[in-house]
């Protein structure tokens, strides 16, 4: 998430989003409440999420990547190849039949927990 800033014409450069608008990036984690439990704010608008990771990894957490990056120290992608999203596991029969999907359908449910926290936090 990024939150819009004022900057000096100086430091612009770097705090300019893709979209053109000057922002900090904050990093945050929630828990299944949607509390947020971990909260870190401070990158300029022009580093990417692999990179706001990154340099996450050097902090001590144990946070869980997104998909699409790769398991690290501190981090568990999830399994590819899925099914991910909660609308799948609705309905009579649906139940995990693998470890894996079982493991994809608590990440699901973690994962809408946080979008939703997020929602909330932008709407203030």
């Amino acid at each position: 998430m990024y939150i819009k800033v004022n900057v000096p014409a100086a430091y612009q450069p770097t705090f300019r989003t893709r979209k053109g608008e000057m922002a900090t990036n904050v990093l945050g984690v929630c828990d299944m409440k949607g509390d947020f439990i971990y909260v870190l704010a401070g990158w300029e608008g022009s580093m990417t999420d692999s990179q706001i990771l990154q340099d996450a990894l050097v902090r001590e957490n144990e946070l869980q990547m997104s998909n699409g990056y790769p398991n690290a120290e501190g981090f568990v992608a999830p399994y590819r190849s899925q099914r991910y999203h909660l609308q799948e596991w609705h309905g009579v029969g649906n139940v995990p039949l693998n470890t894996k999907e079982y493991l994809y359908m608590k990440y699901s449910l973690a994962r809408n927990v946080i979008e939703c926290a997020f929602g909330i936090l932008k709407s203030r």
